[in-house]
């Protein structure tokens, strides 16, 4: 029997994994208690353990989905006492804009598919110079992802992948034009990843951070974005930059081309596509284009909560295309509950560094420094630390921190605004050199098409790794020099 429950916990997770989970589970009690008898910082000592252990789990993220034993960790730190229910509650309660925004804006979105889809089904078929056709993703990915959530961007370049490599294996080609047009399909999904996140740094919705540190911040959608603009514009040129030029030279991975005969397939998939499309479908492309429309000027002119407008955008979309089944309006919630879920535990440990102070030592330091390392500071840590962890929950921590500063006096509202940017930025751009920092690449990589293309952890990390050389050092001389 006890092996039976043992072999349950956390599924199909490596033994490894479970043991030390297991062990992280029995030890953290014996722990705490063992400090208190010896008259030591119990809580801020624990509290930091508690805090690498999820981190741990965030990294871990390809061997279990983090929720279950964050969760477990999380749980167990509320009874130990390093936190409360009151206060899990009032962290929860304070980013609700946020856990709104996953749940309604990313189901909102699932109903947009088909026109993401032909967006970026035309141009891959349409535009034959790779370079071009390159940087196009990049930009198609970036200002989507601006104004539309970038997992399900991610998503649609995904299913488009699945939809041409489908097609390439019925053609029945020989074994090297396989592993070119693989080649093909990883260098444009890694680019259109990359757009997501070069996107998404520029507005409040872009990622849910975004929204965390816009709300925090008091700015609407137009402020947000002027005042990101000093970094997402220098940033965003050099990306294009970046992406034409290992391209060019066929650096990192890049730079596959395809055949005359692998062309022709893809030139005639998309008449084939053009055929089958009817006129009713033609009719839900021209609704979903007008709640594009509608949603951007929502967005722009902050008439609502960005939570409500998704909401608004899931009646439109579904009232317009006849979608009125509950259970087809039930897979639009699928993306984004577990990882809103993850959220809440998120705000759990969250509850944990501010009830135990844990990083009042590394905020006063940073803010005993002169303020013109402040903030470039604030964007290296924040930087590191989302390559290794969740940039949300990075995010989550910092602004919370130094929202705790300026409450208290620590930190005028300039200084405020300032740090608030090198979060959004530190958060978003050096993050993309591993999967576990952005949402998007984890998604890409634990995705159907990653096993068929060859695109493993490690490959992504090599061919993300001019863009974070470049996002990162782009994203600091800005920081210094344009803020």
């Amino acid at each position: 029997m006890i092996l039976n429950f043992y072999k349950n916990f956390l599924g199909e997770a490596p033994e490894w994994y479970k043991n030390l989970i297991i062990i992280f589970l029995v030890s953290n009690p014996l722990i705490y208690i063992f400090l208190i008898n010896i008259g030591l910082e119990a809580g801020f000592i624990m509290g930091w353990i508690i805090l690498a252990q999820f981190i741990l789990t965030l990294a871990m993220a390809l061997n279990c989905y983090p929720l279950q034993p964050g969760g477990l960790i999380a749980i167990e730190s509320v009874l130990m006492g390093l936190t409360n229910t009151k206060n899990i509650y009032h962290e929860v309660a304070l980013n609700l804009k946020v856990i709104l925004l996953l749940v309604f804006m990313v189901a909102g979105i699932y109903f947009m598919k088909d026109f993401l889809l032909f967006i970026f089904t035309k141009l891959l078929v349409n535009i034959k110079n790779k370079r071009t056709l390159s940087v196009l993703f990049v930009i198609s990915a970036a200002v989507l992802s601006a104004f539309l959530d970038a997992l399900t961007v991610t998503a649609v370049l995904i299913a488009v992948a699945v939809g041409f490599y489908a097609v390439f294996q019925e053609a029945k080609k020989s074994e090297q034009d396989l592993e070119e047009f693989k080649s093909f399909l990883r260098n444009l999904l890694m680019h259109g990843a990359v757009g997501t996140a070069l996107g998404g740094v520029s507005t409040i919705v872009g990622e849910p951070q975004n929204l965390l540190i816009g709300s925090i911040a008091g700015w609407n959608f137009l402020e947000f974005f002027i005042q990101m603009l000093p970094i997402s514009l220098p940033v965003f040129i050099f990306g294009l930059f970046t992406c034409y030029f290992i391209e060019r030279f066929k650096l990192f991975g890049y730079g596959a081309e395809l055949s005359e005969d692998v062309r022709l397939i893809i030139e005639d998939f998309g008449i084939e596509e053009d055929k089958k499309r009817t006129s009713n479908d033609k009719a839900k492309l021209f609704v979903q284009l007008a709640v594009v429309i509608i949603l951007i000027l929502s967005l722009a002119f902050n008439v609502a909560s960005v939570g409500l407008i998704g909401l608004m955008v899931i009646v439109l979309l579904t009232a317009f295309n006849g979608i009125i089944e509950e259970h087809k309006l039930g897979k639009a919630f699928e993306e984004a509950l577990p990882f809103t879920s993850l959220l809440v535990v998120f705000f759990v440990i969250v509850a944990v560094i501010h009830d135990q102070h844990l990083f009042s030592p590394v905020i006063g330091y940073v803010l005993s420094l002169n303020f013109d390392l402040q903030v470039p500071m604030f964007f290296l840590a924040n930087g590191i630390l989302s390559m290794i962890s969740d940039n949300v929950f990075v995010a989550t921590i910092y602004i919370s921190e130094v929202k705790e500063a300026l409450d208290t006096g620590l930190i005028t509202r300039e200084q405020f605004d300032l740090l608030a940017i090198a979060i959004n930025t530190g958060t978003n751009l050096p993050s993309v050199a591993t999967p576990n920092g952005q949402a998007a690449f984890l998604f890409l990589l634990t995705s159907s098409i990653a096993p068929l293309i060859g695109l493993s952890y490690f490959r992504m990390v090599y061919m993300a790794l001019p863009y974070t050389i470049v996002l990162t050092i782009v994203g600091l001389l800005s920081v210094i020099y344009f803020l």
